[in-house]
C-alpha cells in the first residue's frame, strides 16, 4: 500500500493515508518518489484559490525512480531516475502549434481523472494538477515523466519541477534579463530564490530582493541579491534610490497580491518589464490609469511555468547545476514528512522559509 496526503474537500485539513494505486495501463509510468516539493499552488489548491476535483492527491512538484512502465512507453525504463512534469504539452491545440507550450490548452486534462482509490472506503481519488506527488508513489501518463539527466542529486530534482522551472523561465524566456541589466524580485519564497539565482546566473548587475520578513535576507543574498528591502509602501521609491532614480529594468513579482503587483509595476523603469510570477485570487485587483501607461511605456506580463518547455529547459538547467551555478539545496529550508504539509502551509501564509521539501 501507498501513503499519501489526501484533500477530502476545498479547505478541509490534509489527511494522510493509505491509498491503492492501479498498474500502469498502456502510456502510464508508476513512479517512487524521492522528495516532493511543497508549493505554493498546492496551498492555492486546498483552499480554493484554484479549483481541483476532489478528492484529490495533492503535489505537482517531485523526482523519483520508475517502478514499472505500461504498454507503449519507451523513453522511460524502470530504475530510471525522473522528474515529474504536472504540465504536460498536448502538442496538438492552437498554444502547441504556437510553440507555446506552457500554455497548452490540455495540459491539464488528467488532472479530472480518477488515480487511485482510499484503502479505508474505496472512494476515487483524483491526481491534483496531474502527477499527485504527495505520496510514496504516484501513477502518471508518460508525458508527465522526463528523464532525469546526469549528476543532479534525485532529492534536490523534485525542484526542478515548479519552483526552478518557473524561476528560471521567468528570468530567461518571460522577462529575457539581459547582462548588465538590473532586477527586483518581490518575494522570497521558492520561486523567489530561484528567480533571484536565475537572474544572477543572466549576468544581472544589480539584483534586489524584497520580501516582508526579515529573515528572508540571508536567504535572498545567498541566492544573488546584492540588496535587500523590507516590503512596505515606500519599496519602490527605494528601488529607485539604489538605481539612479531610474527604477529596474525588469521586476519579476513572485507572491501575487495586488499591491506587490503594483508595487513591482512602480519600481521598473520607464521602458521597462514587469513579469507576474505570483497566482492571485480574483479579489485581487490591480488598477492602472491610461495615462501612465501611456507615459511609462512599460510592458507588463503573465508568466505560466515560466513560459518554459520542461523538455527543453531540463536539460540547460542540469547543466547549470552540474556547473554549480545553481544551487537546488540553497532553496530548502526544511526537509519534513507527509504528515508535516500542513505546516509548511502555515509557514507560507506567514511567510517564513523557503522551500519545502517532503523527503520519502
Amino acid at each position: 500500500m501507498v501513503r499519501a496526503a489526501v484533500l477530502p474537500a476545498v479547505g478541509a485539513p490534509l489527511e494522510v493515508t493509505e491509498i491503492e494505486l492501479p498498474e500502469p495501463g498502456p502510456g502510464r509510468v508508476r513512479v517512487r518518489l524521492a522528495a516532493a516539493g511543497v508549493c505554493h499552488s498546492d496551498l492555492s489548491l486546498s483552499n480554493g484559490t484554484m479549483r481541483v476535483p476532489v478528492p484529490a492527491v495533492l503535489g505537482h512538484e517531485g523526482a523519483g525512480t520508475v517502478v514499472s512502465v505500461g504498454e507503449g512507453v519507451t523513453h522511460v525504463v524502470p530504475g530510471d531516475d525522473v522528474v515529474l512534469n504536472w504540465a504536460p504539452s498536448c502538442g496538438a491545440c492552437p498554444a502547441c502549434a504556437l510553440g507555446e507550450v506552457w500554455l497548452c490548452a490540455n495540459a491539464l486534462t488528467g488532472s479530472g481523472d480518477v488515480h487511485a482509490r482510499r484503502r479505508d472506503d474505496g472512494t476515487d481519488l483524483h491526481p491534483g494538477l496531474n502527477v499527485a506527488a504527495f505520496a510514496q508513489e504516484t501513477v502518471v501518463a508518460a508525458s508527465c515523466v522526463l528523464p532525469l539527466p546526469g549528476g543532479v542529486p534525485l532529492i534536490d530534482a523534485a525542484l526542478l519541477g515548479c519552483a526552478v522551472l518557473t524561476g528560471y523561465g521567468a528570468v530567461h524566456h518571460a522577462a529575457k534579463v539581459r547582462p548588465g541589466e538590473t532586477v527586483a524580485v518581490f518575494g522570497a519564497g521558492g520561486v523567489g530564490l530561484a528567480t533571484l539565482q536565475s537572474a544572477r546566473i543572466a549576468g544581472a548587475a544589480r539584483i534586489i530582493a524584497v520580501d516582508v520578513s526579515p529573515e528572508k535576507e540571508h536567504l535572498a543574498r545567498q541566492a544573488g541579491a546584492t540588496d535587500f528591502l523590507l516590503a512596505s509602501d515606500t519599496t519602490p521609491r527605494e528601488i529607485r534610490g539604489l538605481t539612479d532614480k531610474q527604477g529596474v529594468d525588469v521586476a519579476v513579482e513572485c507572491v501575487g497580491r495586488a499591491v506587490s503587483i503594483r508595487a513591482a509595476w512602480d519600481s521598473t523603469r520607464r521602458g521597462g518589464r514587469t513579469t507576474v510570477v505570483g497566482i492571485g485570487g480574483k479579489d485581487q485587483q490591480v488598477t492602472f490609469n491610461a495615462l501612465e501607461i501611456f507615459h511609462w511605456g512599460r510592458t507588463l506580463s503573465g508568466c505560466v511555468y515560466g513560459n518554459s518547455n520542461p523538455a527543453e529547459d531540463l536539460p540547460v538547467l542540469a547543466e547549470h547545476v552540474r556547473a554549480g551555478r545553481l544551487d537546488l539545496g540553497a532553496l530548502v529550508t526544511e526537509r519534513i514528512g507527509l504528515e508535516d504539509i500542513p505546516g509548511a502551509f502555515e509557514n507560507m501564509v506567514g511567510g517564513r522559509g523557503g522551500r519545502a521539501l517532503v523527503v520519502f
